[in-house]
């Protein structure tokens, strides 16, 4: 594996591999103290050209657990702003001592126009590109859904309720959960935020979120993504949570030891209620968690393959 674009490009295989190094690192992830250090002498560069607070801080967390300099690329301040463009800024860090970018994008396809022109030594990571895909944040969605539900799937149904048309979370999700084998994959979402039928191949897709919840083990809800859709898509955020967001009352219908998840950031009362977000069935903070040990696994197994 020299880059990580997204999870379309990985089997099985490679998906229980990956969760299974981060099992490994699972239990110092969030520890300052590091039985071995991988990275070390490695320089990683965070290049993100859209906001994070997750993401962007547990690959940090991650690249420093395991020995390695690490750069935060500021947008606000860099050449990109004077017109650069996004190959030479890579081609400036790279000349700089830069061996693995971590790159946040709102554009589809960025990343993997990177690695077409970054040097032979360079490895890439796809820290989320436009609609397109969110590698690491599917394979932690994975990590967190092995450790309460077992590793197999077979025997799941999976529900996947909100915004699934403009979420790169939603599409890296639902090729994990397919090559993985998952029992039922279930989709919700109003008309206007479904995906083209194409990229629905596998799921169940149910007309409303009770259809969704019903008899599930895992109840994953999506952002209402505002900055990527038009105008008009969603009459109101009060009708959308009457109808779609995941409350104790809607809750109540899946099974009783299924799990909550939400790749963050919330938008509390919209997608989510409070009660449900901090409930004992949320596992919300154990994705975020388990971030810091996925995205070690993922720069361990890149430097491994150089």
């Amino acid at each position: 594996m020299k880059h990580l674009l997204s999870l379309e490009d990985l089997p099985r295989t490679g998906i229980e591999s990956l969760l299974g190094r981060a099992d490994g690192w699972r239990k110092t992830a969030l520890s300052g103290q590091q039985p071995r250090q991988p990275l070390t002498g490695r320089t990683v560069v965070n290049l993100f050209f859209e906001p994070s607070t997750r993401t962007r801080s547990s690959f940090e967390l991650a690249a420093k657990r395991l020995g390695a300099t690490v750069l935060n690329f500021d947008m606000a301040s860099s050449s990109a702003r004077k017109g650069e463009t996004l190959a030479d800024t890579l081609y400036t860090l790279e000349a700089m001592g830069g061996e693995i970018f971590v790159v946040r994008h709102a554009v589809d396809g960025v990343v993997a126009g990177l690695a077409e022109v970054c040097a032979d030594g360079t490895r890439l990571i796809n820290a989320g590109d436009g609609r397109s895909a969110h590698p690491t944040q599917g394979l932690l969605d994975m990590l967190t859904i092995r450790q309460r539900k077992g590793r197999d799937f077979s025997g799941l149904s999976v529900a996947i309720i909100g915004d699934v048309r403009h979420s790169r979370v939603a599409r890296s999700d639902l090729h994990a959960l397919r090559a993985l084998d998952t029992g039922e994959i279930r989709v919700a979402a109003p008309p206007a935020l479904l995906p083209d039928a194409s990229e629905l191949s596998g799921c169940l897709v149910c007309e409303d979120a009770d259809s969704a919840v019903r008899g599930a083990d895992v109840v994953m809800t999506l952002r209402l993504q505002r900055e990527r859709m038009e105008d008009g898509l969603v009459a109101s955020l009060e009708a959308y949570f009457r109808d779609w967001g995941i409350t104790p009352e809607r809750l109540a219908l899946a099974r009783p030891d299924a799990i909550v998840m939400h790749p963050g950031p919330m938008n509390r009362g919209v997608e989510i209620s409070d009660a449900v977000a901090d409930g004992p069935q949320s596992v919300i903070r154990d994705q975020v968690s388990n971030g810091v040990a996925v995205r070690m696994a993922v720069l361990e197994a890149l430097v491994a393959a150089a």
